[in-house]
C-alpha cells in the first residue's frame, strides 16, 4: 500500500529522483558534486543564492587563498570558475533554492515535495548568510550607491569610492578597487583586524587614504555625490567627506539553526558528525565549515577531503555489490 501511495505522489508531483542532493553551492559543495559525479553518483545541487561560489564568490573575491593544494595562492574569484567547470555537464544545478523540507522516508527522502533522494549532503559553510548593512537611514537613490558585493571593479573607474570596515575583506576590497579609483578607507579603529602586510600596501598608494577612528552617523546624497559624516571616536569632532559610491565590508550574520527543523542535531551552530562525515541521520551527511568534531579548523583543502570520504560512504551505502575504486587516478 506505501509503494502505491509513493507511486502515486511521484506522478502527482512529478518527483524527480537522484543518488544525491548535495546542499550548499561553496567550494567544498562544487568539489562535492565533482567528485560524486567521478563515481556516478546521479546528484543535484542546491544553492539559495542566485549563483555558485558561495561566500568566497560573494564577499571576499578578490582574497588570496592559500589552502588549495597546488595553487600557491588564488583568489575566490579565479577559483570557483575553476570548481565549476563542465559541472552543468555533471550535474543538475539549482540556484535560487533555498531547501525548507527534507522528509525521510523508508528508502531515502523527499526535498520540498519535488525531489526524491537517497542520500544528501550538507556543505553550507557558516550558513545562510546576509551582509551587516551599513547602519544609518537611507532613501532608494541612495541605497543604489551603497554596496555590499562587487562584480566588476572596473564599474568604479575614476571614481572617490568609501570602503567601510577594518577586515580582510575590506583591504582586499581596497587593494582592489585602487587599482581603478581613489579610495578613502574608513574604519572605528586605528588598530585593523585585517592583514598588516595589506595596510602597509594601502598606505604606500598615493590614491588611498585611510581615514581612523571614525564611524559613519548620517548620509546624504548632495550634488549627485554621497556625503557622509563621520564622527571621531571618543571625541566630538565631525567630518564631512563626499563620495560617488559606497562599499560596506562589515562582515556578515550566518548561522545553520535552520537545519534543526530536518531533525539534525547542532553543536552550537555547527552539525556534529562521525568518521564517515555522516549526521545523527543515516543518510545525511555534512562537509565543510559547517560541521564539528574535536580538532576542526576551517580549512577549504580540509572541506575537499571531507568531501571525498563522505561521497565514498555513500557509495558503500548505496551500492555494496560495487568494488569501489577510492583514487580518482585509478577511476
Amino acid at each position: 500500500m506505501l509503494k502505491l501511495i509513493c507511486q502515486h505522489l511521484e506522478e502527482v508531483f512529478k518527483i524527480k529522483k537522484y543518488d544525491l542532493a548535495i546542499i550548499g553551492g561553496g567550494p567544498v559543495g562544487l568539489f562535492a558534486a565533482h567528485f560524486a559525479h567521478l563515481h556516478g553518483l546521479n546528484t543535484i545541487l542546491f544553492d539559495s543564492l542566485s549563483e555558485l561560489g558561495g561566500q568566497p564568490q560573494m564577499l571576499y573575491p578578490f582574497k588570496q587563498i592559500t589552502d588549495i593544494p597546488a595553487f600557491g595562492k588564488i583568489r575566490a574569484h579565479e577559483l570557483i570558475p575553476r570548481l565549476t567547470d563542465g559541472l552543468k555537464d555533471e550535474t543538475d544545478i539549482a540556484t535560487n533554492h533555498k531547501v525548507e523540507n527534507i522528509v525521510k522516508t523508508t528508502d531515502g527522502f523527499t526535498i520540498d515535495d519535488s525531489v526524491f533522494v537517497r542520500s544528501i549532503i550538507i556543505a553550507t559553510g557558516a550558513g545562510a548568510f546576509k551582509p551587516k548593512e551599513l547602519p544609518l537611514k537611507m532613501n532608494e537613490d541612495i541605497k543604489k550607491r551603497v554596496h555590499y558585493f562587487i562584480k566588476d571593479p572596473k564599474e568604479f573607474s575614476n571614481q572617490t569610492i568609501g570602503v567601510f570596515g577594518g577586515g580582510d575583506s575590506a583591504l582586499d576590497l581596497a587593494l582592489e578597487l585602487a587599482n581603478y579609483a581613489d579610495i578613502k578607507l574608513i574604519h572605528r579603529r586605528d588598530q585593523f583586524r585585517g592583514l598588516e602586510s595589506n595596510v602597509q600596501k594601502l598606505k604606500s598608494l598615493k590614491n588611498v587614504e585611510i581615514l581612523t577612528p571614525y564611524l559613519p552617523k548620517d548620509i546624504q546624497l548632495i550634488d549627485n555625490k554621497l556625503d557622509i559624516s563621520l564622527k571621531k571616536m571618543g571625541g566630538d569632532e565631525i567630518r564631512h567627506e563626499q563620495f560617488d559610491q559606497i562599499m560596506v565590508a562589515y562582515g556578515f550574520r550566518a548561522n545553520n539553526r535552520f537545519v534543526k527543523k530536518w531533525g539534525i542535531d547542532l553543536d552550537g551552530t555547527n552539525i556534529p558528525v562521525d568518521r564517515a562525515m555522516e549526521t545523527n541521520i543515516d543518510g545525511i551527511y555534512a562537509v565543510g565549515d559547517v560541521v564539528s568534531y574535536p580538532g576542526r579548523v576551517p580549512l577549504i583543502a580540509l572541506g575537499f577531503g571531507e568531501a571525498q570520504i563522505a561521497i565514498i560512504s555513500i557509495m558503500r551505502n548505496l551500492f555494496p555489490e560495487k568494488t569501489l575504486t577510492i583514487h580518482s587516478t585509478s577511476i
